[in-house]
């Protein structure tokens, strides 16, 4: 299935628009990770702990958002938005990624 940010898709009609569809992914990190990711703040450099949890949920999202649209029947899925967001405090952080576009059949 085509995925794009874009709203149209180079050489491809959009023949209908079959709806919005979704995906969400909130994954929790735990302390260790936290930890280690605050001692980066202080002396620089990545992070690998959040990058592959971030990846991870980014994933999940994406996959869950094309099974939606696998189930309208849809060719692929145009204007797609990736958001990311911490959410948590002190002693739990999450990360969240919601993703979204419109399912489409192309002709």
């Amino acid at each position: 299935m085509i995925v794009t940010t874009t709203d149209s898709i180079e050489g491809k009609k959009v023949t209908a628009y079959l709806g919005l569809v979704t995906g969400e992914a909130v994954q929790g990190t735990n302390l260790f990770k936290d930890l280690f990711a605050g001692i980066r703040d202080i002396v620089g450099g990545r992070s690998g702990a959040y990058e592959n949890e971030l990846r991870k949920a980014k994933d999940t999202a994406l996959a869950e958002m094309l099974e939606e649209a696998k189930a309208l029947g849809a060719d692929a899925v145009v204007g797609v938005d990736l958001d990311y967001q911490a959410i948590g405090g002190d002693s739990k952080t999450l990360l969240m990624v919601s993703i979204n576009g419109t399912a489409v059949k192309l002709g």
